[in-house]
């Protein structure tokens, strides 16, 4: 099976990314616990249930189908929430990577609006096609959850429609349920201009 290969530290002036780990665990779970309204339809684990996280997600990243990030605030050096690469694809008769997702991304609230956000998809983004050379970055949310569809299309992703039924809902309420996910993406055509539009935006200083 091909696995995605390993990603080094991802360094930005405002965040950076580096392989998840027990190391973070303390300052995830802090993170985690502040004010958790933006978290309705979005998997974030509880203070008490970070570890068990961390483990389900390196585990992931052994299996070669995951490579997830602690998003390190570079003001104050903590673990801010969490991000990562997540469901390659590769092409068939040569194995060569085409395509990734980014997702499981979460920040905690004081994070968030502070261009962390965009700093980390612009080093993640440029990571995937820049260096992986992949064709198309994925990005994907629950079809109601606006909050989330409206942040995606301000990175400059491309709305390609909702497909129903699509994944595990994680909404509260919702377990054991299947979600309908609204579909973004970007291209390597698109990359140039969507890298001169996050860098505008961070230095205009607009989260």
């Amino acid at each position: 099976m091909s696995v995605l290969p390993a990603v080094p530290v991802l360094e930005g002036s405002l965040v950076r990314l580096e392989p998840l780990s027990t190391v973070h665990a303390e300052d995830l779970a802090v993170a985690a616990e502040e004010d958790r309204s933006s978290y309705g339809m979005t998997s974030v684990p509880r203070g008490a249930q970070v570890p068990a996280f961390l483990a389900t997600h390196v585990e992931r990243a052994r299996g070669g189908r995951m490579a997830p990030f602690a998003q390190i605030r570079r003001g104050d050096g903590r673990a801010v929430g969490c991000t990562a690469y997540w469901d390659p694809r590769f092409r068939p008769d040569d194995s060569v990577l085409f395509a990734i997702e980014v997702g499981w991304t979460w920040l905690a609230a004081s994070a968030q609006r502070t261009g962390i956000n965009v700093e980390a998809k612009l080093l993640l983004f440029g990571y995937a096609f820049e260096t992986l050379g992949v064709a198309r970055v994925d990005l994907k949310t629950d079809a109601r959850n606006t909050r989330s569809r409206r942040a995606i299309e301000a990175l400059g992703a491309h709305f390609e429609g909702v497909l129903r039924q699509w994944s595990p809902s994680h909404a509260p309420g919702e377990e054991g349920l299947l979600r309908d996910s609204a579909m973004f993406s970007v291209i390597a055509d698109e990359w140039p201009t969507t890298k001169a539009r996050l860098r505008q935006r961070l230095s205009q200083g607009r989260p």
